[in-house]
């Protein structure tokens, strides 16, 4: 994995959005002072690609991503692995409740050929997104977390976690920079393919358990059995034959049977119609019927006609209704005009006395509006005599004042007031009963007058009796023309019917003499007869009936005679078959033919022929079984050797064997390669070894005289060279060819010697051009050796970075 373009935006100390480019540089440094936010950058990288930072403690905390002041917040990292380019973006928010969650996490692969800063956009195809982004990075990279900060971001105080760690978690990662896990993957699959082969091989034999009846015996029972009823089918034509003959035999006396039978049964149904005796005297009665119906209908409809007559004579009866209707409003309006008149009459007269009252009420209402007028004077001269002094000029008379004026006592003028409301009152009542009454008059009279204007106005009247009179003339007339004519209707329904009978009756006796006729020509044709039908001839039907039913019960003897030796003969053929049956019949079973009950002739031959059938649908089956058995014997045999060699492969890479060796020579290769670069480090005192006993690492101190020791037992700084040196094999000396590797901080515990020697060997790793190095240090003597500085600054505004060069 090597990193090209890094964004942070809001993320830890930077608070403004920055960008830090890598894609020309091979070996380059992150200065500044501490705290400034250099460890935050590698630290970009690591949440970018796995979501989580080493130093944060614990994976699955993502507070510590976000400025503390932001609210949101990006890292977007394009980096190239396995010779293809990828974008990782996280973004980052801050809830209601102050909590920071992931937002958005997606990863692309990104086309090579676009410009760096337009990578973003040119996405080839999306890969991931939310929680499948990081197992996705580890697909892409080759490394899970863990070992990504073990073998190529180095953090602070983590640089020993190779060096101290189990031998099991040395082989976990090994196991994975080495695709030591195909081996296990192919162990797996080996012990699949062998449960597989093994099942397969069980089927087979199963199947070929099954097959156990298709034997060389079998095989050939079937062929000489079949070969017997081919014979049987080639002479059984000879039988069918004569059981053919016998079936027709039995059919021809079953015919001849059933023709008897029939004749018997026309015979046995022959009977007379029950309406055949009387069916004469039932014609002559009905004609008598017509004959006196016909002199009833004429008499009664020449009555109602003479009814008609009668009553077109006294006219319509239209004209006297409307002369009863002018009389009827002649006295209606009559009565009304004299009404009206009446009360026009009386509201003339109570209008009279109205106006009286009228007049009364508004005389006392003037009275009433003196007499307070006269009280509300004096009730202000007596107030102004109290307000007057002698001497001085009266304000009425202008007269000098003698003596003071007295006034005695004055009713009050509240009675004054209710007297005049009270007459003002009666006087409206008045003049209200007075317009009433003289509307009242007014319409009455007018009423009157149109009333006695439309009496006027009509025609003379005439004479009510008269009138009623030739309506009850005319009403009579029409009920009895009624009458008649519901009579001759009912006489005339009466003849329809004594009509309609002697048709019936007629219908009847032919229907009887067609009858008779039919059944003659059936008994005709139904058989010879040695006694003929008598001759049909028309006259006296009862007669014709009497005398074919004598016939019928002579030849009906006849045929009871001639059905008992049909049956007799019937019997004879059946035996003759059944015996014929039989004998062919043992001789099919002889042969394993079986046959249904009753089989006719064609079916006995199909039953042969479908034995014949089966026995060769046998036989093939047989010697397809036998061909299949082999085939199966042979495929159980070859998955059985599959089975065996999928065994064995299973057991040469079994995680405890071939896995643990592997590891083991890569761990020796590895642990060598980084005893060189100790040895350099070091100044030739110390170098790597692995214990025979625990496997873990131990270092040879040659100032010590080659004593060997725990690596736990180092100081700081030599922990720090012996980290380092394990680190630059891991990411140098794996299959997985790591092309980028991040040393974050411990070179402030190298003396300047060790110092020196650290910084020959990363440019000398990063001279080469197979990784990029890069570094977070505080430390000038380092920093100034280095040809690329990305130089790291903080202020009140958070953590800015600027790229510069030696």
């Amino acid at each position: 994995m090597r990193p090209l373009l890094l964004h942070l935006d809001h993320f830890g100390s930077f608070r403004e959005p920055v960008t830090v480019d890598f894609s020309d540089t091979e070996y380059f440094a992150l200065v500044g002072p501490t705290g400034a936010g250099k460890s935050t950058i590698i630290d970009a990288i690591c949440f970018a690609l796995y979501g989580t930072v080493p130093r944060w403690g614990k994976e699955n905390i993502i507070a510590h991503a976000l400025a503390p002041s932001a609210s949101a917040g990006k890292v977007a990292l394009v980096f190239e692995s396995d010779g293809r380019r990828y974008g990782v973006v996280r973004s980052m928010v801050r809830d209601a409740k102050g909590a920071v969650r992931t937002k958005e996490a997606r990863i692309d692969e990104l086309d090579r050929a676009a410009a760096l800063e337009d990578a973003y956009e040119a996405v080839v195809k999306p890969l991931a997104e939310g929680e499948n982004v990081t197992p996705e990075v580890q697909r892409v990279t080759g490394l899970e977390y863990r070992f990504f900060t073990q073998c190529v971001v180095l953090p602070q105080g983590r640089f020993a976690e190779f060096l101290h760690a189990a031998p099991r978690e040395r082989q976990d990662l090994l196991v994975q920079l080495l695709d030591a896990d195909v081996y296990e993957l192919i162990r797996q699959q080996a012990v699949r393919e062998e449960e597989s082969a093994k099942q397969a091989a069980s089927f087979a034999r199963d199947q070929l358990a099954r097959l156990s009846g298709a034997s060389e015996e079998a095989e050939r029972e079937l062929t000489d059995r079949l070969a017997a009823l081919r014979r049987l089918a080639g002479t059984i034509d000879t039988d069918l034959d004569l059981l053919r003959a016998r079936d027709a035999d039995i059919r021809r006396a079953d015919q001849e049977r059933a023709s008897v039978a029939e004749r018997q049964s026309v015979l046995s149904s022959l009977s007379m119609p029950d309406a055949v005796p009387t069916l004469a005297s039932a014609g002559r009665t009905a004609a008598e019927a017509i004959d006196g119906l016909s002199a009833e209908v004429e008499a009664l409809e020449a009555d109602e006609h003479a009814a008609y007559e009668a009553v077109a004579s006294l006219g319509d009866r239209t004209r006297p209704m409307a002369a009863l209707a002018a009389l009827d409003a002649r006295e209606r309006l009559t009565a009304e005009a004299a009404h009206a008149r009446a009360g026009a009459t009386k509201a003339e007269t109570s209008l009279t006395g109205l106006a009286g009252e009228l007049t009364t009420a508004e005389e006392r209402l003037a009275g009433a509006e003196r007499e307070r007028e006269r009280l509300r004077d004096a009730h202000t001269a007596a107030d102004l005599a109290h307000r007057v002094t002698v001497g001085e000029p009266c304000p009425v008379c202008l007269r000098e004042i003698a003596e003071p004026p007295h006034h005695g006592p004055l009713a009050g003028l509240g009675s004054a007031d209710r007297a005049l409301a009270g007459a003002r009152d009666r006087a409206a009542r008045a003049r209200s009963a007075h317009a009433k009454a003289e509307t009242s008059a007014t319409m009455l009279a007018t009423q009157a007058t149109r009333l006695e204007s439309e009496l006027a106005a009509l025609p003379a009247p005439g004479d009510r009796a008269a009138l009623e009179a030739a309506l009850a003339a005319i009403a009579k007339a029409g009920e009895l023309a009624d009458q008649a004519r519901t009579a001759a209707r009912s006489a005339r329904a009466k003849l329809d019917r004594a009509r309609a009978e002697v048709q019936r009756i007629e219908r009847q006796a032919e229907t009887a003499w067609n009858t008779l006729q039919s059944t003659r020509d059936r008994l005709l044709v139904s058989g010879p007869h040695e006694d003929p039908p008598p001759p049909l001839t028309r006259g006296d039907l009862h007669v014709a009936w009497t005398d074919l039913l004598g016939w019928r019960d002579r030849a009906a003897q006849a045929a009871r005679v001639a059905l008992a030796a049909r049956e007799e003969e019937l019997e004879q053929a059946r035996g003759r078959l059944a015996h014929e049956r039989r004998k062919l019949g043992e001789r099919l079973a002889e042969h394993g033919v079986t046959l249904p009950r009753e089989a006719t002739p064609d079916q006995f031959g199909a039953a042969v022929a479908g034995s014949v059938a089966r026995v060769e649908g046998a036989l093939e089956r047989v010697k397809e079984d036998r061909r299949r058995a082999a085939d199966l014997d042979k495929a159980a045999a070859q998955k059985e050797h599959e089975a065996k060699v999928a065994h064995e492969l299973a057991l040469r890479l079994r995680a405890n064997a071939f896995e643990r060796w592997l590891c083991a020579e890569a761990l020796a290769i590895l642990v060598a390669t980084a005893s060189e670069t100790l040895r350099e480090l070091s100044g030739d005192q110390y170098e790597l070894a692995l214990s025979d006993r625990t496997g873990d690492i131990e270092v040879i101190d040659h100032g010590e005289a080659g004593m060997r020791r725990n690596a736990r037992t180092l100081s700081g700084g030599e922990t720090f060279q012996a980290a380092l040196a394990l680190a630059l094999a891991l990411s140098g000396a794996v299959a997985k060819g790591l092309d980028a590797i991040f040393l974050d901080e411990g070179f402030g515990t190298l003396d300047p010697a060790t110092l020196d020697t650290v910084a020959t060997t990363l440019e000398r790793l990063a001279t080469g051009g197979e990784r990029m190095i890069g570094v977070v240090t505080h430390v000038p003597a380092l920093a100034d050796r280095v040809p690329v500085r990305f130089e790291v600054r903080r202020d009140a505004k958070g953590s800015h970075v600027r790229k510069a060069g030696l």
